[in-house]
């Protein structure tokens, strides 16, 4: 065996190693992570949008949707022609169904949720009480904190309020009222932030 035999035969692992260190190695690392996320939480497309309108007085309503409270737009049917003061017990009733119907499959699957409970009804204020004031027909003070928050933060934003960011509540019959108020707080925090309120004296 010649001497130029011997070094191409040295030469033949150290070629073969070189082209095996090209290739692309598998990983043994898993990699899938599953599917993408297919929805932002607390957000909701156009077409989910369009798919809660329907023929009334436009409104908002707050719902809960992770940490805090989210407007979601909805509509109360209101007939043409009603009085001032009626017109507001409407309103603040359909706020108060719309609050307690469970949130479409599109905000649900979004992370939209209520704790406003079914079955509540609004009032006009009593004989005493001052023009403004609506009764419910359970007093606010049974509300759990989340429920009472999104409750006074959708009145107090209405035309069922002054608009002037408070809202008094009271229960039925004669019972105290007091004056809520949606503060940020209350917005951002529902579950630890009670919405403050003040005493009103009933004329």
């Amino acid at each position: 065996m010649t001497a130029g035999t011997v070094r191409r035969l040295l030469a033949l692992p150290l070629l073969a190693g070189l082209l095996t260190g090209c290739g692309i190695r598998a990983t043994e690392v898993p990699t899938d992570f599953g599917a993408a996320p297919s929805r932002v939480p607390c957000s909701l497309t156009r077409s989910d949008l369009s798919t809660q309108s329907s023929h009334g007085v436009p409104v908002q309503v707050f719902l809960l949707c992770g940490s805090s409270l989210v407007t979601v737009d909805r509509t109360v049917r209101v007939p043409e022609g009603t009085a001032d003061a009626r017109h507001r017990v409407i309103v603040a009733q359909g706020l108060l169904d719309q609050l307690a119907a469970s949130p479409s499959p599109a905000e649900r699957a979004a992370g939209y949720a209520t704790y406003v409970p079914g079955g509540l009804s609004v009032t006009g204020p009593g004989p005493k009480d001052p023009e403004d004031a609506l009764r419910l027909s359970g007093g606010p003070a049974r509300l759990t904190s989340y429920a009472l928050a999104q409750l006074v933060c959708t009145l107090s934003d209405s035309a069922a309020t002054e608009g002037d960011g408070s809202v008094i509540l009271g229960g039925p019959g004669s019972g105290p009222l007091r004056r809520y108020e949606c503060t940020d707080d209350v917005r951002s925090r529902p579950g630890s932030s009670q919405p403050p309120s003040s005493e009103v004296r009933a004329g």
